[in-house]
């Protein structure tokens, strides 16, 4: 509750039941206009000049609890809704992104005033350890916004997460347990939310989709409170930041130089217990009521993200397969299912348009795949597990990838690293098969990898539309002389509009 004060500052809020009320006439049924309204309230009370310290905090908090729910909404509406347009994905995350702008700022500066040792500075003193939390949680939402459009970054923001951190540390409330919000259950700690936010860096999220993003920000909080912070470095410590920049978290490729301020933290435990719910999800097929994903999910992109986290989380985090040489050349580019087979000429594609094919630098290239600097972002198609088509200037046949990392330097330029699939690949017109009746169901184009010689082959790996597949049919395509039968063993990726499908390989005689 707000104390009685004999001087009011001249603002609507300065009165209790009056910020009640004018919380409570903000409109429920438009969550965009809430958020954008309680985000310019936070600004105004955070800026406006006249109220003491522990008002102008418990407000704030008010008006962040508030937003919570437009938040969620909103949120869900974003992940969930898979065609989105331009305009109201837009609309969406301008919202989301800048609400978080206004809380981080706002509880920021209410930390930096309590650090400040001001006047008036100690009668927060009951209230920054929930300040504090509130600001490293906004902070890091805003953050995390900003993965879900793979940038562009802004790394002062770490800046502002050290300071908020460090003065937790400094004035021993960095362990301190609170009740985040009153409506959602759980408690955290400023060390906890500082953990969070650089475990969910630490774990590649430019190389997720935005809904596995989201889903790893969960998994994170769940183990969170297994995960290591230490002051020196350790054997099983992977990562370090240091609270005197404004750098975002390293990993530990060679040891830093020592100095009071370096953090150096790690999954601990969570490994561990990472691994228990992996098998646990694996066993039954589902995920575990204990477990709080804030949604339903489907279990085998539950074990993607868990098996992703794994590797990051690794005291020997991932390391390059290959290494990679620097060069400097262009790169023809056309994308998804139809482009790719549009490029090879196959029957039933579509006419090649020259005018679709986009023209990238690579930056560096090894024999698992390119780095390549996108000098202009051309639509909404670029993202993580998109197919790509890929002509290296002066050649004449085409390579296939995937995009599997995704930057965004600015908002019309971005870098992008290209796992190579196949290097050589033809289309072909597969038949749909049922293997038990022989009969011929559907035909369909597809994409075969990289089998130059089908004599003797064990396996052969092939691309589909979604949902060609069905347990119990096989697919066929003459080649030459022969028909080859592909007897499906596993669907090795799902993305959008294509699968890639590992078969077992049998060839007959056409008699032809």
């Amino acid at each position: 509750m707000l104390r009685i004060f004999a001087t009011k500052p001249d603002h609507p809020m300065a009165d209790l039941k009056e910020a009640r009320k004018i919380l409570e006439e903000i409109p429920a049924g438009d969550p965009q206009r809430a958020l954008d309204e309680l985000g310019h309230w936070l600004e105004s009370v955070g800026t406006a000049e006249g109220f003491r310290p522990e008002q102008r905090a418990q407000l704030l908090l008010l008006i962040d609890e508030s937003a919570q729910p437009h938040l969620r909404k909103l949120t869900r509406d974003y992940l969930s809704s898979q065609r989105l347009s331009k305009f109201q994905e837009s609309r969406l995350w301008t919202a989301l992104h800048g609400y978080w702008h206004y809380a981080a700022t706002a509880f920021g500066s209410m930390v930096n005033f309590y650090g400040s040792g001001e006047k008036g500075a100690d009668a927060l003193k009951n209230l920054i350890a929930l300040v504090t939390v509130r600001a490293l949680r906004s902070v890091a939402q805003q953050m995390k916004w900003q993965y879900l459009r793979y940038g562009p970054f802004d790394d002062s923001l770490w800046g502002l997460v050290a300071k908020v951190y460090a003065l937790a540390e400094a004035r021993k409330c960095a362990q301190t347990m609170v009740t985040v919000y009153p409506a959602v259950p759980g408690e955290s700690s400023a060390e906890q939310e500082f953990l969070r936010a650089v475990m969910l860096a630490a774990s590649s999220p430019d190389s997720l989709l935005p809904m596995e993003i989201e889903l790893a920000e969960r998994l994170i909080a769940h183990f969170c409170a297994s995960f290591k912070l230490v002051l020196e470095q350790q054997p099983d410590i992977a990562y370090w930041i240091d609270l005197a920049t404004s750098q975002p978290p390293l990993r530990l490729a060679r040891p830093p130089h020592h100095a009071p301020t370096l953090r150096f933290f790690a999954a601990g435990h969570a490994l561990q217990e990472l691994e228990e719910l992996t098998q646990k999800v694996k066993a039954s097929n589902a995920v575990p009521s204990a477990v709080n994903l804030g949604g339903s999910y489907d279990p085998a992109m539950v074990l993607d993200v868990l098996h992703h986290l794994s590797l990051y989380w690794s005291s020997k985090p991932p390391e390059r397969k290959h290494p990679r040489h620097r060069v400097k050349t262009r790169l023809a580019v056309t994308h998804g299912m139809d482009g790719v087979l549009a490029a090879l000429g196959a029957p039933t594609s579509l006419d090649f348009d020259m005018n679709a094919v986009e023209s990238w630098i690579v930056d560096n290239v090894s024999a698992g795949g390119f780095g390549v600097v996108v000098p202009q972002i051309k639509g909404e198609w670029l993202k993580i597990g998109c197919l790509l088509g890929l002509q290296p200037e002066g050649g004449d046949n085409w390579v296939l990838g995937v995009v599997r990392r995704f930057n965004r330097d600015s908002p019309q330029q971005g870098s992008v690293g290209i796992q190579t699939l196949a290097r050589a690949m033809q289309p072909v017109q597969l038949r749909v098969e049922g293997a038990s009746i022989g009969k011929s169901l559907d035909t369909e184009p597809g994409i075969l990898l990289d089998l130059q010689n089908l004599q003797g082959a064990l396996e052969a790996y092939v691309i589909v539309r979604p949902g060609v597949l069905s347990p119990g049919l096989n697919l066929e395509f003459e080649s030459g002389a022969l028909s080859v039968l592909l007897l499906p063993q596993e669907v090795t990726e799902r993305a959008e509009d294509y699968e890639v499908v590992r078969c077992r390989p049998m060839l007959r005689d056409t008699g032809e």
